[in-house]
């Protein structure tokens, strides 16, 4: 990573001051992160933020994101202290758009769920180093990685201060306490799950289901006209 950027707020510098010094604890500073390592990667991380925002879409008292810088220096320094999960959702805050997530601007809320989608490149610092800034600074409650080319899948949630594995259900997935969801892997890819154990659906999803179901209805209808000797293309 490098330095961030700023916003389209300028800030005023003294000629003598290094750039290494200054602290744009004011502004709201641009996310920046690398591009994710493929398609795959790219794909499974809009998968996630598509659908947990739709099955939230009534809610506005959360915020999901993905490949977001979440600065969280205690100097509120953004050239240290930063780190950028491939997904994540924090409750209890406004939803709204962001180019950052700054946590002093933000009421210094830690992301509740991160999932990090592991490569053979990240992999070691998703499964070493970043589940110990989670489970030690971010003291987020739930942590989950998946890797979409090997479809390695676990998850922890923090108890007594240290990360515990989740037990699997007997489908192979994991419940989250603070999505009140299931994780789990279907189709080669990480999906969200009800209680219930129905698939929670992307938009699209949602409206081709809704399609089928009405043309359900308007098959029913039909054959119920023609039982009664009615031809349901002569009826307006």
């Amino acid at each position: 990573m490098t330095v961030a950027k700023e916003s389209q707020d300028e800030a005023k510098v003294d000629n003598n001051t290094s750039s290494k010094d200054i602290i744009f604890s004011q502004l709201e500073l641009w996310s920046d992160e690398p591009p994710l390592e493929s398609d795959l990667h790219q794909e499974q991380m809009i998968l996630l933020l598509n659908c947990i925002k739709w099955y939230w879409r009534e809610r506005n008292n959360f915020y999901a994101s993905g490949n977001l810088t979440i600065y969280f220096s205690e100097t509120e320094k953004t050239t240290e202290d930063f780190r950028g999960p491939d997904f994540f959702v924090v409750k209890g805050c406004e939803n709204r758009p962001r180019k950052s997530w700054m946590l002093w601007r933000e009421n210094y809320q830690y992301p509740n769920v991160i999932t990090e989608l592991l490569s053979n490149k990240t992999a070691k610092v998703d499964r070493e180093t970043k589940k110990e800034i989670y489970q030690n600074t971010f003291q987020t409650p739930e942590y989950f990685w998946f890797h979409p080319d090997t479809l390695e899948f676990k998850g922890f949630r923090l108890s007594d201060s240290k990360y515990q594995p989740l037990q699997a259900n007997e489908e192979g997935w994991l419940w989250s306490e603070e999505l009140e969801l299931f994780l789990g892997i279907y189709q080669s890819q990480l999906r969200f799950f009800s209680r219930d154990k129905q698939l929670i659906p992307t938009p699209e999803e949602a409206e081709r289901k809704e399609k089928e179901a009405a043309q359900r209805q308007v098959e029913k209808l039909k054959a119920r006209l023609k039982a009664l000797g009615i031809d349901p293309d002569e009826v307006e």
